[in-house]
């Protein structure tokens, strides 16, 4: 590459959604691409540095230290680490990663950093950056983490949060050895619940802790005492204590007490605040204020756009919130509460831009979201306008400030630029129902070029005086991919350069060049485009080439072409050929290039042209940018603009004068701006560039100032309705309607689909004027046609009343027919394919549930009851089934057999065989648990169920317990199938007997229905799968040949009837033999005796006697006749009930046998179960067995990995232990030199006198005092939570500096006591200095052995805690290997039991007791262990009955002294209520008074009395008459009120009106007279009622002392009876 100059960035301008850092106390730094921005806050100004790798990874900083940290985006990438603002590299922190970094995180004390990398490794690594050093690292750990925190308080902890897990690393040292330590923080539940951290005691157990579910953290921030404040994405706010693993919740959102504020809120973002902490949520920022568990809301933040993150300056002063849509604020809480807007750029991808063509180098660019903004030289955001559209494509004119922006929806609208502040739609044209995919505007500034994907090129007019009117369009052959144009002002014409695919190439790769030539004047002449808008052939010159390989990309130059092949990735320079009017030479021509070089490694790339057409810009996949001159194209200059692994760059533009340039990216969402600076030697070239610029400026003035002014007097896009129709008027055509707006400048809506673009309209218009100007004769051509077509309609309806039609449109017929037999053929084709498939899930239902059973499902039903009986579903036994049954048996055979030689017994008695034969046949059914033994269906070599100690047994006897129940279910089958087949017979003795039963029923004329059963889809199932015709409702479908086959049978048919009914032979033997040939028995009943002739034709009284003789014969034979059918009906009578009774007879002894069999399926299917039962508590045994072997396996497993572990940590243990002894060693030595410099001293100075030396010694032990540093408690720092600790711990690395600089203040001559020479002075400074720094050896080396001593300690109680795992293990495996033996030896059993012999509790063997042990005893041990338990029962209940009466006497006696005690209380009582009795004055005159005098004094007391009632009774009539009357004068005044008050309420909706408009008018004229009043109301009313209760509680004791003198004085006057008695 020989460089001809560089590249330098200018500005760059975009936000990337990723996090924010502060730097330094004022400034902040982001990533914005390829680079990182610096913003400061104060000035706002803003700068870039570009990364020295590939891409921007993950981004820290650290403000205090001024080192800012990021990582690359390639393979194997390295870590960069810097100084702000110095920008210089401090080191590059290679292998930590292999792909990728997830998280960086920079430690607020020491050279610290922290990275996460992504897959396959997911290490997590603490580097010491000064060295590029790895600390220490861990594998596998960083699966799911988002972001690392170093604790500020102390650098050994780092905090790693994940999408669903929080886990803090604990970082061991022990001088240069550093150890993680993870220690996983479990979170609560959903619900705020914790979980109870005890030992699942099952694998389930274990997965159900390991799925259960928990918060998801979202956002952490370390305390200054060590915690973590935790927010998560459900609402939870937690403190977690990493030393303690304890989290407590402080604040929880579903809580009924919980804040409503925070109840809807979401911790996205924290930060702490020595009064609280500030929280970011989905809606706001809050201030809380925290208590110990109470959190308060201090003070809530709302802004304009969603928070996502917020931060502290490094002093402390500044609050930072930061927008994931491009805002920053800032906040200055000691200066001011108001929150200022620092940076306003919209995150997004940009679209494209460009810069207009102006001395202020303004710069225009489109985002995704339709937002178009305005830049200015200096990259500062001027205005932006929101198109609300999805946006493609922008250009700008060269003479006039607009420009030009292509939309999806195939708009190209029109954007007015003359007011930089507030940019204006001024104009719009649908051309397009796609996106406008290219737009061009020609240097000259005469046409303005756009094309979409419908391969048309519409050319408009570029000038505002003109309305921007379309002029024509042209088609080109392909999907058009690139689109330039050249002015040619020598020439006066424009040349337009298409790329375009052709049919063999890809949609993104063309292969044809066309190339359009267009006069700059009279283009939009009548002669220039046809009716349809199209341009003209002599106005439009078109020449076509082709290229040999594919291109990707093209730009056109004055004379040559510049293309981009993706597929060779190389840069190819054409040369056009000249033009000599000859057009057919020019079609088709193969342009071969004259010049390719080395493209872009990362394609496909795009170019641009510099307008003076001397450099050549190319941008690509890869986020180069390259310079070329297009002299020679292979120097070039480059620089990384954007991000390669985002896409590269999308597209890059050139300024006027070619010395700027903008490239935006695909998908980093920056803009960036660079300058071109080149060397000496051309500089000649810079001057060309700015003399094409001022000479084009210079040519382009007068059109500018011709058609800017008219620019700035169009109104905004849809607040004037003429717009639409001036340019109507001057585009020549109809335009687009003008869309309707709400009068907002920033809204722009769509259009909508049924709105037609600019060609679609101009065809409309053409097509009205065609029918005006042809309308007549349109006319008389419908009329035609109607006349026609009448004529017509009567031939057809001639035709059908002919026997032969005829048929005026031949082809139509054709067509409908060969369309009804396409979709006959189709739905013929449906049909089938749907029978098919019915046919196929047919085949395999019944190969899978009827083909394979060998006994299908059947039953048998009652004749005369509800009985049903089913037989057992069996299938055919698989050869592995039979395989396993003969090799457990001939296993078993020889168990037997060797059992039988190794165990022989003595001969026993014939009575000891029969005694024992006796007690197994008794005990067989109890001990083996099944009954299938007593039904005969049990296999011999079945084990014993005590037998059964090994897994292999148990195994076996699953097998021969299968081979028990298919027995059981092949001999029930057998019987099954016996029945079922005398079930056939007895229907067809059935069936036969019916016969019998209707043909004498016929003979008798009778008729009864007869009860004839039958079988049933469940005792026939085979019927199922037969389809007769009846089931079938639909009409057979029957073709032409099957039709007549039809017709042709019954016709047959109906001949046999016929010649079957017309017999003549039978006729004639009837005839002669009269009707009989031999008379039968059972054609007595049709037997008649023909009265004589005479009877008939004569009257009785002219019979003669041989008439009457023969009328007497005639009735003596027919009364014969008569009797002898009686007879025969009672016989046949007779044989009907005995027919019916047989038939029942034989049916009821069916359904005995049915009866029968279902008693044994009941036994039967008993055993099954039991059997069944059996095999599942063997099936649960093999199972548990197994499971414990795998958990010995996995235990067996984990002791091994621990004994390894074991004796990898001795082996450490060891080595810490050797190298803690050798420091100590080395520490011991350093004391002893340190003591020894002390003790040296005097020597040093032995010449010096006694009182000097004293002296130097004092001042050889005096230290300076370590210099405290403290913070200015002012306002703007008392935000920071760790300002205490950091003024303390932040001198620990700086104190010996610190000191060896106060040291140099002691050592200075000043210092020095009189009398002493200046080389004793120098050397006694010599040997103190000498004694620091012995000092601080010892204390560091202290420090070290300390620190060593410890982390021994850790190892140490590590090494115990894996040793008491070890024997944890151990004991758990010893422990499975006795359940294992306990399984095996304690065996269930089953065992079958009559009811009332079950002495537990619980019948469910796997309830709570299942462990519980069982006792099998004999019967008769019960019965007399309960015979006893009777006998002493009795005693019992006789003993309680004779306590029980004792106890009723005691409590009777007891019941009765109380109630005389009561008795004695009540006397009591009432004696003292008579001694305490008060008497009146009178009573106690009574008292003194004979019984005479008493009787007077009463009746004169009567007397008077009734005088005084009688006077009462007069004085109540005259008071009732007072009453009365005035009753009568209240219902007259009544009635009167109510005659007003009728008056009065008609009134008073009018009334009601008045006064509440007085009351309103009251109310807002004395409002602030009221609230006075009513205050000095309330007042004066509080002061009464205080007035009030002082004198009710005054009164109130008052009345108290009176009610004590009264109750006093009565007692003093009224003496009791026992004071009168005496």
């Amino acid at each position: 590459m020989n460089e001809f100059g560089s590249l330098e960035l200018r500005w760059i301008q975009g936000f990337a959604n990723r996090n924010t850092e502060f730097v330094e106390n004022k400034t902040v730094c982001y990533t914005c691409g390829n680079h990182i921005c610096f913003l400061n806050l104060e000035t706002r100004t803003q700068n870039a540095f570009p990364s020295p790798g590939r891409g921007i990874g993950a981004l820290t900083a650290n403000g205090n230290s001024g080192i800012f940290a990021f990582s690359e985006e390639k393979l194997s990438p390295s870590i960069y680490v810097y100084t702000f603002p110095e920008l210089q590299l401090k080191n590059e922190l290679k292998g930590g990663a292999q792909l990728d970094y997830t998280s960086l995180a920079l430690s607020h004390g020491g050279p610290y950093l922290g990275s996460c990398s992504s897959l396959p490794d997911h290490i997590i690594t603490v580097w010491n950056w000064e060295n590029a050093e790895p600390l220490c690292s861990q594998p596998q750990a960083g699966q799911d983490v988002v972001s690392l925190a170093f604790n500020p308080m102390n650098w050994l902890q780092l905090c790693a949060l994940g999408t669903a897990s929080l886990t803090v690393w604990n970082i061991a040292k022990s001088d240069s050895l550093h150890v993680l330590q993870p220690s996983t923080i479990e979170l609560p539940a959903p619900d705020g619940t914790f979980s109870e951290s005890q030992a699942p005691s099952s694998q389930n157990a274990k997965l159900h802790q390991r799925t259960r579910a928990r918060l998801t953290p979202s956002a952490i921030c370390w305390t200054a005492t060590s915690k973590l404040y935790v927010g998560c994405a459900e609402g939870f706010l937690l403190l977690v204590d990493p030393e303690s693993h304890s989290v407590s919740v402080l604040f929880n959102p579903t809580s009924a007490d919980a804040i409503p504020e925070l109840r809807r809120n979401s911790f996205q973002r924290l930060t702490p605040n020595n009064n609280g902490l500030i929280a970011v949520g989905k809606e706001s920022v809050v201030h809380l204020q925290i208590k110990g568990t109470q959190i308060n809301i201090a003070q809530t933040w709302q802004l304009e756009r969603p928070v996502t993150t917020v931060m502290y300056s490094p002093d402390y002063k500044a609050l930072l919130f930061s927008s994931n849509t491009g805002q920053m604020y800032v906040l200055n809480p000691a200066q001011s509460d108001r929150i200022v807007k620092i940076f306003d750029v919209l995150s997004g991808n940009f679209v494209t831009a460009t810069l207009l063509h102006n001395d202020k180098n303004i710069c225009v660019s489109l985002k995704e979201s339709g937002e178009l903004q305005l830049w200015s030289s200096d990259g500062i955001c001027i205005s932006s306008l929101s198109l609300q559209v999805e946006v493609t494509c922008l250009a700008s004119c060269p003479f006039a400030h607009y420009a030009a922006v292509g939309t999806a929806t195939g708009k190209v609208l029109f954007i007015d630029l003359n007011q930089e502040q507030r940019p204006r739609l001024v104009h719009e044209v649908l051309l397009y129902h796609t996106a406008v995919d290219h737009l061009v505007f020609d240097h000259g500034g005469n046409y303005l070029f756009t094309s979409g994907s419908d391969s048309h090129i519409y050319v408009l007019e570029a000038r505002p005086s003109k309305m921007f009117s379309v002029i024509g369009y042209t088609v080109l052959p392909g999907c058009i991919l690139s689109l330039s144009a050249q002015c040619n002002r020598d020439n006066n014409e424009v040349k337009v350069l298409a790329l375009c695919a052709g049919e063999e190439d890809r949609k993104k790769d063309g292969s044809l060049l066309t190339l359009l030539s267009l006069p700059t004047q009279n283009l939009g002449g009548p002669d220039s485009i046809d009716r349809h808008g199209c341009l003209s052939s002599h106005v439009l010159k078109v020449f076509t080439f082709t290229v040999p390989r594919p291109l990707k990309s093209c730009v056109l130059g004055l004379s040559e072409i510049f293309a981009y092949c993706h597929r060779s990735k190389t840069l190819q320079r054409f040369v056009l050929p000249e033009d000599k009017g000859d057009l057919s030479d020019q079609q088709g021509v193969e342009l071969k290039p004259v010049q390719e070089v080395r493209g872009h490694p990362l394609g496909p790339a795009s170019l641009a042209l510099s307008p003076h057409c001397l450099w050549l810009a190319s941008v690509g996949r890869d986020g180069l940018l390259r310079i070329r001159e297009t002299a020679s194209m292979e120097r070039y200059i480059e620089l990384q603009c954007h991000s390669c692994r985002l896409g590269g760059v999308r597209s890059v533009s050139f300024s006027t004068d070619g010395c700027t340039l903008l490239t935006v990216g695909l998908k980093d969402g920056s803009l960036v701006c660079t300058n071109i600076r080149v060397k000496g030697g051309d500089v000649s070239k810079m001057n060309e560039a700015t003399q094409y610029s001022k000479s084009m400026a210079h040519f382009l003035k007068n059109i500018f100032d011709t058609e800017n002014p008219i620019l700035i007097n169009f109104p905004v896009w849809g607040q004037v309705s003429l717009v639409g129709t001036e340019t109507q008027e001057v585009s020549g055509g109809p335009s687009v309607d003008v869309t309707e707006r709400d009068g907002d400048d920033n809204n722009l809506l769509r259009a909508p689909p049924s709105q037609p673009t600019w060609l679609e309209s101009r065809r409309e218009g053409l097509l009205k004027e065609d029918q005006e100007q042809y309308s007549e004769m349109k006319k008389n051509l419908m009329e035609t046609m109607k006349e026609l077509r009448d004529s017509i309609q009567e031939m057809i309806r001639d035709s059908e009343n002919q026997p032969e039609h005829f048929n005026l449109d031949v082809e139509e017929e054709r067509r409908l027919e060969a369309m009804v037999e396409q979709e006959v053929t189709r739905v013929r084709t449906e049909i089938e394919w749907d029978i098919l498939e019915k046919c196929y899930l047919r085949d395999v239902l019944k190969r899978e549930c009827w083909d394979t059973m060998k006994v299908i499902s059947r039953t048998i039903k009652a004749f005369h009851s509800d009985l049903e009986v089913l037989n057992y579903p069996l299938k055919e036994q698989t050869e592995k089934e039979l395989e396993d049954l003969c090799r457990v048996q001939n296993m078993r055979k020889l168990e037997k057999a060797a059992c039988s030689l190794g165990n022989l017994k003595k001969d026993l008695s014939a009575q000891e065989e029969e005694e024992e034969k006796k007690v197994q046949d008794a005990e067989t059914a109890t001990v083996t648990g099944s009954i299938s033994a007593e039904l005969g269906y049990s296999n011999p070599y079945v084990y014993d169920q005590f037998s059964l100690k090994t897994i292999e047994q148990r195994i076996n006897q699953i097998v021969l317990l299968q081979d028990v129940i298919y027995r059981t279910k092949t001999a029930f089958n057998t019987d099954f199938e016996a029945l079922h087949k005398q079930k056939m017979k007895e229907l067809k003795r059935v069936r036969d007997r019916n016969k019998h039963i209707r043909e004498i029923m016929l003979q008798l004329d009778m008729h009864e229905e007869l009860w004839e059963p039958s079988l049933t889809n469940s005792e026939w199932p085979e019927r199922l799968l037969t389809v007769e015709d009846s089931e079938i409702r639909a009409e057979r479908y029957l073709t032409a040949e099957q039709k007549e086959e039809e017709e042709r049978r019954k016709l047959e048919e109906e001949r046999r009837l016929a010649a079957q009914a017309d017999d003549s032979r039978e006729r004639a033997l009837d005839d002669m033999m009269d009707g009989v040939l031999e008379v039968k028995k059972e054609d007595i009943l049709k037997m008649e005796i023909p009265p004589p002739e005479f009877v008939l034709t004569k009257p009785d009284i002219q019979w003669s006697e041989e008439e009457k003789k023969a009328f007497k014969e005639y009735e003596k034979k027919a009364k014969e006749l008569s009797e002898e059918k009686e007879k025969y009906k009672k016989l046949l009578e007779i044989e009907i009930k005995k027919l019916h009774q047989s038939t029942k007879e034989a049916t009821e002894r069916f359904d005995e046998n049915l009866a029968k069999l279902l008693e044994k399926k009941v036994n039967c299917t008993v055993a099954i179960y039991q059997e069944e039962l059996k095999i599942t508590y063997l099936v649960e045994s093999v199972l548990r067995e197994e499971e414990m072997r795998s958990q010995e396996q996995e235990l067996k497993l984990k002791l091994e990995k621990m004994l390894a572990y074991k004796d990898e940590t001795g082996e450490r243990l060891k080595k810490l232990e050797e190298e803690v002894e050798f420091l100590q060693e080395t520490y011991d030595n350093v004391v002893l030199e340190d003591k020894s410099l002390d003790k040296d001293f005097r020597r040093a100075f032995s010449e010096l006198p006694s009182h000097m030396v004293d002296c130097l010694y004092k001042m050889f032990k005096r230290r300076p005092r370590a210099q405290k540093m403290r913070a200015q408690m002012d306002n703007s720092n008392n935000s920071d939570p760790f300002k205490e600790h950091r003024l303390y711990g932040s001198q620990a690395p700086d104190a010996f500096s610190q000191m060896l600089r106060a040291m140099d203040e002691l050592d200075a001559p000043a210092n020095m006591p009189e009398g002493l020479s200046t080389v004793a002075w120098e050397r006694f400074c010599q040997i103190r200095r000498a004694k620091v720094e012995s000092e601080q050896k010892v204390k560091t080396k202290a420090l070290t052995l300390a620190e060593m001593q410890a982390f021994l300690q850790k190892k140490r109680n590590e090494d115990k805690a894996a040793q008491e795992k070890i024997k944890n293990l151990s004991e758990a495996l010893e422990s499975l290997h006795r359940k294992r033996t306990d399984l095996l030896m304690d065996t269930m059993v089953q065992i079958i039991l009559k009811q009332g012999q079950v002495e537990v509790t619980t019948t469910d063997p796997t309830a709570a007791n299942a462990d519980t042990d069982f006792i099998l005893y004999h019967r008769s041990v019960v019965d007399n262990l309960r015979s006893v338990i009777r006998t002493l029962a009795e005693q019992k209940i006789a003993s309680m009955v004779a306590c029980k009466d004792v106890r009723k006497g005691m409590i009777q006696l007891e019941w009765e002294n109380k109630v005389m005690r009561k008795q004695i209380e009540d006397l009591y009582d009432k004696e003292k209520n008579i001694k305490m009795l008060r008497l009146s004055e009178e009573q106690q005159k009574m008292t003194h008074r004979s019984k005479s005098d008493q009787e007077s004094h009463t009746s004169k007391q009567i007397s008077s009395l009734e005088k005084s009632i009688a006077l009462m009774e007069t004085t109540h009539k005259k008071s009732v008459q007072q009453r009365l009357r005035k009753i009568e004068q209240l219902n007259k005044r009544a009635a009167a009120k109510a005659k007003k008050s009728a008056n009065l309420e008609q009134q008073l909706p009018e009334m009601q009106v008045t006064v509440s408009e007085l009351r309103h008018i009251c109310e807002a004229a004395a409002m602030a007279e009221n609230e006075a009043a009513a205050r000095e109301e309330r007042y004066q009313e509080i002061v009464k009622r205080s007035k009030l209760k002082e004198l009710a509680r005054v009164q109130a004791e008052n009345l108290a002392f009176l009610g004590a003198e009264v109750e006093r004085l009565t007692m003093k006057n009224f003496p009791s009876l026992d004071q009168l008695k005496h």
